[in-house]
């Protein structure tokens, strides 16, 4: 058989071994507020690579709780995530964010991410300062996403558990790597009392521990919050229901001995009778 003869030299095989070459893998495409976190993180670490401003915003934004009184500060609770020690701290948690966030966002919405994003950072902080405060650990300065990050993690273990990770090069499942890193995390903090060496795996697991609640959680919230509102519901077409047959009663008074038959109450019945009328009408 000839060069020319051959199937990769034919027209239409060349046509799609050249769309093959033109396969790309593309970044998972990233939503608003997780681009808006990135970008935040992002400019409040540059800021912090300046000397002076970098004292500056761990003065204000971190969480010492070698100082009691910074401690009782609240927005630290919410600051302290913005702050990073070094370029690997700040790469391995917007990676994460990055990579595994953006599927949550499109399936709760932005506004509800967010506040769960940084509850779970929230938590973690609290579940440190806890835990600093009996001395189980050492006090220390925290800053850091990591533990914002894990909760999203924990999440999507429950919620996405087809996705997987790259661990050492291989995929896997992302379930896998969250009992994982929960149990790592629960024994660095057990075994580590009396000492500040896990003051940042106490945030971790916090976090973690929120994300995972939270998701856990949430249907039967979903359901109790339905069923209140249900019967709220009920309640006002029960009340209007009766309203309207005392109206009706009144009615029949007014024609049978006219206005000035009627009790105070009874006046009242048809005014907020009528007001509920207007209201209707105005919806």
């Amino acid at each position: 058989m000839g060069l020319y003869d051959r199937d990769y030299t034919q027209p239409e095989s060349r046509r799609r071994y050249h769309d093959l070459s033109q396969v790309q893998f593309n970044l998972p495409q990233v939503t608003p507020a997780v681009k808006w976190l990135l970008i935040i993180n992002i400019v409040v670490f540059a800021l912090s690579l300046v000397p002076s401003v970098g004292v500056f915003l761990a003065s204000w934004l971190a969480i010492d709780t070698t100082t009691w009184a910074a401690v009782m500060q609240p927005w630290r609770l919410l600051t302290y995530q913005f702050l990073h020690k070094d370029a690997w701290h700040i790469f391995m948690n917007m990676i994460g964010l990055f990579l595994i966030a953006p599927p949550l966002e499109r399936s709760w919405g932005g506004r509800r991410f967010v506040l769960f994003y940084l509850g779970c950072g929230a938590v973690g902080a609290l579940t440190y300062i806890t835990l600093a405060m009996v001395g189980w650990l050492g006090v220390g300065l925290m800053v850091g996403a990591s533990g914002a990050v894990l909760g999203v993690v924990a999440a999507c273990a429950v919620l996405f558990p087809h996705f997987s990770l790259i661990v050492f090069v291989f995929p896997v499942p992302i379930r896998i790597v969250a009992v994982g890193l929960m149990l790592v995390y629960l024994v660095n903090v057990l075994t580590a009392y009396g000492h500040g060496g896990a003051g940042g795996d106490a945030a971790h697991l916090g976090g973690m521990a929120t994300g995972l609640v939270y998701v856990l959680l949430h249907p039967a919230w979903d359901r109790l919050t339905l069923k209140m509102r249900s019967g709220s519901w009920e309640k006002k077409m029960e009340e209007s229901r009766r309203l309207q047959v005392e109206v009706d009663r009144i009615l029949v008074k007014v024609h049978h001995s006219g206005l000035h038959s009627l009790t105070r109450r009874e006046k009242a019945a048809l005014k907020r009778a009528t007001q509920e009328e207007v209201r209707r009408h105005q919806l």
